[in-house]
């Protein structure tokens, strides 16, 4: 119980500080990774299985929001495909350079390849983090890098396949038997309640069918749960069963990255050279998304956002590595090296990416202008022009707000939200709804340029989201009516501090309907 509290607190301690200092706290968590390690301290046990646990579940959840149909994209396959390929080449040269000037051990032409080949993945683990935070998992650009996430897990997994002395069973084959079953698993969703039960359920559904079962034929069981969730995507629930595992999930993936900062501790040299790699390989591999996501049809700011999410190294990285050094194909002294890289690029990343949301727009403003017609048409900006009144977040709030304006006025509504899923649902449904990004400055300089839009609605569920589209109609100069959903009394106090012409706060709002209801006249 002493280690389990001492590791506890470390990471409670420094991702509060990390929190405060307006970092993300995983910074902090990796951070305590780093204190433990250095002190000699293991953590606990079972500290490992937690993170696997994490991993698992968080696969998991990626496949109950993912649209499969995005891996065909060209601006998905396309650019995960080049982006490995030139990696490799990059990655190979760099560490054949410095091993060339004595600043890096030798290695034959294999081993860089198998080095560049583990540098050349991004970190899925953190890639949701930085997504799931900002709201944006479902947005064009989030299911683009999730797109590309997914292609490069595949072509690890592939690797640790090949070259592994046990190849998958052939009763792997029986794992087809899992899409008919997937239609008795979606109706048992249906009936597994609001509580504790669909988290249970949602855990068993990742680790059961989904890590276990893949992992018993011989396949990486983190595929498995992706599986199991992508069956389980464009169910009624599947959104409900995310959210209801988000907690249990976050608390897990602590453990991730405390395991990740314990990697066995490294030389001074090989801490130098993993920082090289770092300082070099990291921008160029940003730099590399953005211009191929350009390329593919990405307007500027989604190609920038991308390649912040995605500049990063992946725990698939130490796996290969791990691989490459059982299978004799790598000397031993390169898994710290990657180690450490992983990690200090996992501190970059987080870093950066906090300030994602002001450091995208100047980054997209350098790139050189684009054609609109070459946009992927999902990508392009929204014209608002025949609209009275306009719906930021398509949730239960914003679809009644939508459905009572359309059926008691003559206004002309448009409704916008960035979960594509959602959007497509909704356009079937009938309602006049395009996906968009809320936090993009050209979205909100289109709405003013529009000139008919009279009322802006923020419905989105979070906080913070509805906080920077206020700033960013203020700084657009917008002088309509702005009116905004609050979850707790002291963000509908912040809301109309800031000047909101209209505030709802939703747990209020309905105890006074409650009220109203017990009140009015009518049959008992």
């Amino acid at each position: 119980m002493e280690e389990i509290a001492i590791t506890l607190l470390t990471a409670a301690g420094l991702g509060w500080l990390a929190h405060s200092l307006r970092v993300p706290p995983l910074v902090g968590f990796l951070a305590a990774g780093f204190l433990l390690g250095g002190l000699g301290i293991d953590g606990f046990p079972g500290l490992d299985s937690l993170a696997d646990i994490g991993v698992t579940l968080l696969l998991f959840t990626i496949g109950l929001k993912f649209d499969i149909r995005s891996l065909a994209r060209p601006e998905a396959f396309g650019t995960a495909t080049l982006h490995i390929i030139l990696s490799v080449l990059v990655g190979a040269g760099l560490l054949g350079l410095l091993a060339a000037v004595g600043l890096s051990q030798y290695a034959d032409l294999r081993s860089l390849v198998l080095v560049g080949f583990a540098l050349s993945f991004s970190s899925t683990v953190l890639c949701m983090k930085v997504l799931e935070e900002r709201s944006d998992d479902g947005s064009f650009y989030g299911q683009t890098a999730i797109a590309i996430l997914v292609l490069q897990d595949i072509a690890a997994v592939v690797f640790i396949t090949l070259t592994s002395d046990d190849p998958p069973s052939p009763w792997a084959l029986a794992l087809v038997l899992l899409i008919p079953a997937g239609w008795v698993l979606r109706r048992l969703l249906d009936h597994a309640g609001h509580g504790e039960l669909l988290v249970l359920y949602g855990v068993a559904m990742a680790l059961g069918p989904g890590y276990f079962l893949f992992d018993a034929v011989g396949i990486k069981g983190d595929l498995g749960a992706l599986v199991m969730g992508l069956l389980f995507a464009g169910h009624a629930r599947a959104i409900e069963l995310s959210k209801s595992l988000y907690s249990v999930k976050e608390l897990f993936l602590v453990g991730f990255f405390l395991s990740i900062g314990m990697l066995d501790q490294p030389t001074w040299s090989d801490l130098g050279l993993a920082a090289l790699l770092t300082a070099v390989l990291l921008p160029l591999r940003a730099l590399g998304f953005i211009l191929l996501g350009r390329s593919f049809g990405m307007r500027n700011r989604s190609a920038v956002r991308t390649g912040l999410v995605l500049g990063n190294f992946s725990e698939f990285s130490i796996i290969v590595v791990s691989v490459g050094v059982g299978a004799a194909m790598l000397a031993e002294d390169w898994l710290p090296v990657v180690g450490i890289a992983v990690a200090l690029s996992m501190v970059v990343s987080s870093l950066l990416n906090g300030r994602g949301s002001h450091l995208a727009p100047d980054l997209a403003a350098r790139l050189p202008a684009q054609d609109p017609d070459r946009i992927r048409p999902d990508d392009r900006p929204i014209d608002t022009s025949n609209a009275d009144v306009l719906i930021l977040g398509m949730g239960k709030i914003g679809r009644s707000t939508y459905e009572r304006i359309t059926a008691s006025s003559d206004l002309r509504v448009l409704a916008v939200d960035n979960d594509h899923a959602v959007v497509r649902r909704l356009r079937e449904a009938g309602l006049n709804v395009m996906e968009g990004d809320a936090t993009d400055l050209e979205f909100w300089y289109r709405i003013c340029q529009g000139g008919l839009v009279q009322t802006v609605v923020l419905a989105m569920p979070f906080h913070d989201s509805n906080l920077f589209a206020l700033d960013q109609l203020r700084e657009a100069g917008f002088e309509g009516r702005i009116t905004a959903v609050a979850h707790h009394p002291d963000q509908a106090e912040h809301l109309q501090r800031l000047g909101v012409d209209g505030v709802y706060n939703l747990y209020e709002g309905a105890g006074i309907a409650m009220a109203d209801l017990l009140l009015s006249p009518g049959p008992r």
